[in-house]
């Protein structure tokens, strides 16, 4: 498969469509890094535009490469000259705020508002970032720096929430918020850069740093009446995800073989104990992040931050603890291994964290199969090529991953990057 992306741009004004723009060569392979693409097609329309949504990509896999349709609104009538598009904008029930004129304008409007509020009026153009069906995001340039608008869909969490839960337990670990509005919210500007590859020791305090956030806010939920917790997280725990498994399993056979039908029968059968034996490690249930890999960790030479928690639950920290390992070398791997699993021995003494990792691959996948087909369940049909396939390849890592879970001395498992693809 080819990494290279092209882009074609049909372009809206006033409700009515009016042509195309494009194709352009993208520079970056993945769908939904569209600032560059809404810079082109900005370019040659004559009007700045703002990207709506895939519309269609052909010849593409993974979220990244092939040929992609992108809508766009025009801020006024293009100068452009336009080819001829043969495209109907067909509504949908589960189409996102972000993703239409009227709701992108509407959450560009709310910001500009709250920056005016903050006497931090925004000092020139929007400038889009991303935009997909797991989250928009924008920079708004104001004269002190950057401020972030993100926008997240119903299913995932509320940021500010889970974000000002572990700030009371680590202030400096995570992201300012400036202001929160439901799923939208505004984010001071972390400097640095982001992790991919782990390139400084320095970082790598968000292992431990993390642990100790999940650890106090474990305390902090005792006796708080649900496994949610503060904040009423979905609950991800590992009974809760043996529990789910079996329904998924049923409606994923269509897209599993015979055989594979009847392995992940059994595993479904086989994950209650596997549940219990994790449970029997002395880990608290707590806050996990959802996604937490390097490229969601940013550090500026001193400071690291941790990012993006719209994937946050209440489960097992192993589901934090494993989520590093596809995205690094096996060396690193060991160094991060070992550093989270001194962490939570220094938490909570008599505890079995390398036993935790150990167990916990099957159910890591399981997580991230559950948590696929809710994106797919929730998103227009136009959106599916990101996740298309991805629960039943989640649950075939499952499987793969299965003996070490079983073996009482087998090592982590689980090489291939969960959502591999999907990272931006």
């Amino acid at each position: 498969m080819t990494e290279q992306r092209t882009a074609t741009v049909v372009v809206e004004w006033q409700g009515e469509l009016l042509g195309a723009v494009g194709p352009f060569a993208a520079e970056s392979p993945y769908w939904a890094q569209v600032g560059e693409v809404a810079a082109a097609a900005s370019r040659a329309a004559g009007v700045p535009l703002a990207v709506l949504r895939l519309l269609a990509v052909a010849g593409g896999e993974g979220g990244r490469g092939g040929a992609a349709v992108y809508l766009a609104v025009a801020s006024e009538r293009p100068t452009g000259a336009l080819a001829p598009a043969d495209t109907e904008d067909v509504g949908h029930p589960l189409r996102l705020c972000w993703a239409s004129a009227d709701g992108l304008a509407a959450e560009w409007a709310w910001a500009d508002g709250e920056l005016a509020a903050l006497g931090r009026a925004r000092s020139g153009p929007v400038e889009q970032v991303r935009s997909w069906n797991l989250s928009a995001l924008s920079r708004f340039p104001t004269a002190d720096g950057p401020v972030w608008l993100k926008s997240t869909p119903p299913f995932a969490v509320p940021e500010a929430a889970v974000i000002a839960r572990a700030g009371r337990a680590d202030p400096g670990l995570v992201p300012r918020v400036l202001a929160a509005d439901g799923r939208r919210v505004l984010l001071a500007d972390v400097p640095g850069v982001d992790c991919w590859g782990v390139p400084e020791d320095g970082m790598l305090a968000a292992v431990d740093r993390w642990a100790a956030v999940q650890a106090a806010v474990a305390a902090d939920a005792d006796g708080s009446g649900g496994p949610g917790g503060p904040g009423g997280l979905a609950d991800c725990s590992p009974t809760a995800l043996a529990e789910r498994f079996p329904a998924l399993v049923e409606r994923l056979r269509p897209e599993l073989s015979a055989q594979e039908y009847a392995q992940v029968r059994e595993l479904a059968g086989q994950l209650p104990a596997i549940a219990r034996a994790l449970d029997s490690c002395g880990l608290p249930s707590t806050l996990v992040h959802g996604d937490f890999h390097p490229g969601n960790w940013r550090f500026d030479g001193e400071r690291v931050t941790v990012l993006d928690f719209s994937d946050a639950a209440w489960g097992h920290p192993a589901l934090d603890g494993l989520r590093p390992e596809p995205f690094l070398s096996p060396e690193r791997w060991a160094v991060v291994r070992s550093r989270w699993a001194d962490a939570w021995r220094a938490l909570v003494p008599g505890c079995a964290p390398e036993r935790a990792l150990e167990l916990a691959p099957p159910l890591v996948h399981v997580h991230f199969a559950l948590r696929y087909q809710e994106f797919l369940d929730g998103i227009e049909p136009s959106e599916h090529p990101y996740h298309a396939g991805d629960p039943a390849d989640e649950v075939r890592r499952a499987l793969r991953a299965l003996g070490g879970a079983l073996a009482p001395t087998a090592g982590s498992a689980g090489s291939e990057p969960l959502g591999a693809g999907r990272e931006l």
